[in-house]
């Protein structure tokens, strides 16, 4: 059979399954090695769509509503799974790093972004203010390396860095949207705030978000007592130990608030603290997080392929030294002296915060809320806007997933860590 002859469904076919062993394979391999399973996939995903293989394009711009379902998918499915995982119960001292990130240093961050776009890169106010947004959100899907382990009985058996970034990743992907929104507005009715300020704060704000809270705590709150504490045993779903719901969990809680307005990328969050709080030492959230894990890392390997072909199809080819240099520095700068700065006077040492403010890892976040964005708006050098991404994401992924192995051993195998 000649190389024509191939056809173009098989050739996916038989990537994504070898994907799919890859991603069962490669955790164990690269457990202790200075590589990453998403630089492994980006990587692979480089050199199949840079073959001859007649593959289909995986440009985001030309499909942006594909881009926006396929990376929202991934991002609630490793929210659900991050919420499951957490031992630490909920308090204002103990989640004071989770607070310190959100409510500092990721406001700092989308600003700081967005003025580099705009006076450095020239992107026009609301593509730079799109950019900020999108970048400054953790990574719920990409940062795994650098996240907390699987559920345990033990409440206060995490260590601050790893709770500090899974806690991060899953909140502020629903809190960095009304950032998005505003770059919406912007980009509909001008900067001039008289235009859309007002509807901005009230719905964006306020309405999204506290129904996103609420939608995900009473939603979470009714499937604990149906998993946990149901009168009839036929319907306590923890005694039969199917880990696909929570699939069904995920998307209840998303579609559920996403009806009514609010943020489901919270409310998924929110759902799942609420499920592990209804029996938190009971073994039945191993089940889900296991299953949630497992079609994540699925979700991951099919993900990065795409990206890996859009940077080899010509995703970066609009990108410009002044944009390079503003993804550098959110990377290298920005992120890193905010978080830090946001960090001080809270649980940890200096190191400790100093990790935690370095690896915010970027990702599939980012390429939802751009997916998001560009079909709801227009939006000038949008172009621009995903090429920075695209570059940023890239870096991260080989940055901090070289990073993540030496540094995380060097910090278990600290004196603070061994007391």
């Amino acid at each position: 059979m000649t190389l024509p002859d191939i056809q173009v469904s098989d050739v996916l076919y038989a990537l994504f399954g070898a994907g799919a062993l890859l991603a069962g394979i490669l955790p164990r391999l690269l457990e202790r090695r200075p590589l990453s399973m998403p630089m492994t996939f980006l990587g692979l995903g480089m050199l199949v769509f840079g073959l001859p293989l007649g593959l289909p394009p995986a440009d985001p711009l030309a499909h942006p509503k594909l881009t926006e379902h396929l990376t929202e998918v991934g991002v609630i499915v490793a929210l659900m799974g991050a919420g499951l995982k957490i031992d630490r119960p909920f308090g204002r001292r103990r989640w004071a790093s989770t607070f310190r990130l959100l409510i500092v240093a990721m406001p700092v961050t989308i600003a700081a972004v967005a003025l580099l776009g705009w006076w450095w890169a020239g992107l026009v106010p609301a593509s730079a203010l799109l950019l900020g947004a999108a970048m400054a959100p953790t990574d719920p899907v990409l940062a795994s390396d650098v996240q907390v382990g699987e559920p345990t009985d033990e409440e206060d058996s995490e260590d601050e860095v790893r709770f500090a970034l899974t806690s991060e990743a899953g909140l502020n992907d629903g809190l960095a949207f009304p950032f998005v929104y505003a770059a919406i507005a912007i980009a509909a009715h001008g900067l001039a705030p008289a235009g859309w300020f007002g509807t901005w704060v009230l719905s964006d704000v306020l309405y999204k978000g506290a129904v996103g809270l609420v939608g995900g705590i009473v939603i979470g709150r009714l499937l604990g007592k149906l998993f946990f504490r149901a009168k009839r045993d036929s319907l306590r779903l923890s005694r039969h130990s199917e880990g696909f719901l929570a699939l069904a969990a995920t998307f209840l809680a998303y579609g559920l608030v996403e009806v009514v307005g609010g943020y489901g990328f919270l409310a998924v969050f929110v759902a799942a603290r609420a499920i592990r709080a209804a029996e938190r030492s009971h073994e039945y959230h191993q089940v889900l997080h296991e299953f949630a894990e497992q079609i994540e890392r699925l979700l991951t390997v099919l993900l990065l392929l795409l990206l890996g072909g859009a940077v080899v199809g010509g995703l970066l080819a609009p990108l410009t030294w002044q944009a390079a240099l503003t993804g550098l520095a959110l990377v290298f700068v920005i992120r890193p002296l905010t978080g830090f700065v946001a960090l001080r006077g809270t649980p940890g040492t200096t190191s400790e915060h100093w990790v935690i403010a370095t690896f915010g890892i970027r990702g599939v976040g980012t390429f939802y809320y751009l997916a998001y964005a560009v079909t709801h708006a227009d939006f000038p050098a949008a172009g621009l806007v995903w090429a920075t991404a695209a570059f940023v994401v890239v870096v991260s992924v080989v940055l901090h997933g070289v990073a993540a192995t030496p540094v995380m051993r060097h910090l278990d195998h600290s004196p603070a860590y061994q007391e």
